[in-house]
């Protein structure tokens, strides 16, 4: 038995990286889950976004563990496809009870060398998604009169970082956004919080899998944290995310850090 028997997650993201170790943490505890992803391709990424093979591979995995997976392929830049998963979540599984909100892609470089287009798809995905993601889940949530929300933001969206002007723009943006929904629901048994996760060792960050980083950066990255580490693990910010969805309803418009001990530069 676990905490979370009987209940539905809707997870965007939920093909690899953070977002498979989100659908693996609460189908440990007994959640169903959906795994959202697979979205259109986007040029100008430095890394390939997940697969439709690695959404089934999430669905395998969680299959294993016992639970019940339905894949989606969802982009979530599209308000359309975003309504009709959240229909098909409650028609095929009876309800939505937990949604993290995790779907987004980075780019760097220095602003002025920021694209339109590359400002827009950053947009797009990691702000504009998450509000048509929060936007149709909240109604189903409001009838139910229960909901636990997850939104992933960054340490990025708590500091200024060099050359991730644009990405850490819409990291506060979803902050700002998750907070003033936490209000809007507070009395109706909902609660929204945030998860800051600071470098998370995902595809995004290692392409290939390997050790596809310089040794000098890895050096320069632990000499940065307080905590002397690189990176985190996904599974590092599943357990944050664990807490904040078994959360008896005390815990809303929180923001939680996971960063190595970057929390303590920041008032």
């Amino acid at each position: 038995m676990g905490v979370l028997d009987g209940r539905v997650a809707f997870i965007t993201g939920g093909a690899r990286g953070q977002g498979r170790a989100h659908a693996l943490a609460l189908a440990a505890e007994g959640a169903d889950i959906v795994a959202v992803d697979a979205p259109a391709p986007m040029t100008g990424l430095t890394y390939p976004l997940g697969t439709e093979d690695d959404l089934r591979e999430t669905a395998k995995l969680v299959d294993e563990l016992g639970g019940r997976c339905l894949p989606l392929a969802v982009d979530v830049r599209d308000s359309a496809q975003v309504n009709a998963a959240v229909e098909q979540t409650v028609a095929d599984l009876g309800s939505l009870d937990i949604v993290v909100a995790n779907a987004g892609v980075v780019s760097t470089g220095p602003l002025e060398q920021v694209t339109d287009h590359i400002w827009q798809q950053l947009i797009d995905t990691n702000l504009t998604g998450v509000f048509h993601t929060l936007r149709a889940a909240i109604p189903i949530l409001r009838r139910q009169r229960f909901g636990r929300v997850v939104v992933t933001s960054s340490m990025g969206g708590r500091m200024g970082i060099p050359e991730l002007a644009a990405y850490n723009a819409t990291k506060w943006g979803v902050i700002g956004l998750a907070k003033s929904v936490a209000l809007e629901v507070a009395k109706e048994g909902i609660t929204v919080n945030v998860v800051c996760p600071t470098t998370t060792q995902t595809p995004m960050v290692q392409p290939t899998g390997g050790d596809d980083i310089p040794d000098e950066l890895v050096r320069r990255m632990m000499k940065a944290n307080p905590i002397p580490q690189p990176w985190i693990q996904p599974e590092d910010v599943s357990r944050a995310v664990v807490y904040l969805v078994t959360d008896p309803g005390v815990v809303t418009g929180s923001v939680l850090e996971i960063g190595l001990g970057g929390s303590a530069r920041i008032n």
